[in-house]
């Protein structure tokens, strides 16, 4: 099975003010691009594997040995920003409603409180990673990874997962991770987060 990286479904620069084209351009053509060729260079060595992504990526020990680290760290990335990328959109609705509205007041409060949640576990990863909103045993949680580690690890459902890569975020911010993620929110589908939960 060979791997393709999907266009954007909005411009390089529809995010702007808060996400910069530049950004855009080099982390999903370039950052992106990469991980989808080096998966498709891993899985050339074993021409049976004919599996989904998703399969590989939520039981990684059935994926041979030789390969299974490339699979882990390229094929996550390309899950994780394929993910990404969807979630986001230009002028993002300000809240999410419907069932996920109902299921983040229940759990945390509301969601100025799942902010500072997700904020807290994206600013606390240590290095490079990403912080998720995930729905596991029918609970929503919060939940940070390594690298390009994905929540199909953990065997929970993505609602939300922003990309706390510097990559992410370097050209505009800088080292202030905190503005990038405060940024952030102003470009989150909630429809698309509320679907993700639906399912």
């Amino acid at each position: 099975m060979k791997y393709e990286l999907a266009p954007l479904p909005y411009a390089h620069n529809a995010l702007e003010p808060h996400i910069d084209e530049q950004t855009m351009q080099i982390h999903h053509g370039k950052h992106h691009q990469a991980y989808v060729n080096n998966l498709n260079a891993a899985l050339e060595k074993h021409p049976e594997i004919d599996m989904p992504l998703e399969d590989m990526l939520s039981n990684l020990a059935g994926v041979p040995e030789d390969i299974r680290g490339a699979v882990r760290n390229n094929g996550g990335g390309h899950w994780n920003h394929s993910f990404f990328w969807d979630l986001m959109t230009p002028g993002g609705s300000s809240a999410p409603n419907g069932s996920l509205a109902e299921a983040i007041t229940t759990t945390f409060g509301g969601l100025d409180a799942l902010k500072e949640k997700i904020n807290a576990a994206g600013v606390g990863r240590f290095g490079s990673g990403w912080a998720w909103l995930v729905s596991k045993g029918g609970k929503l949680e919060v939940v940070s990874t390594a690298n390009q580690d994905t929540p199909l690890e953990l065997g929970a459902t993505a609602v939300l997962g922003v990309d706390v890569w510097e990559h992410a975020y370097y050209l505009k911010y800088q080292n202030l991770r905190p503005k990038y993620l405060e940024a952030w929110w102003h470009v989150v589908n909630w429809d698309k987060a509320q679907a993700n939960y639906a399912k």
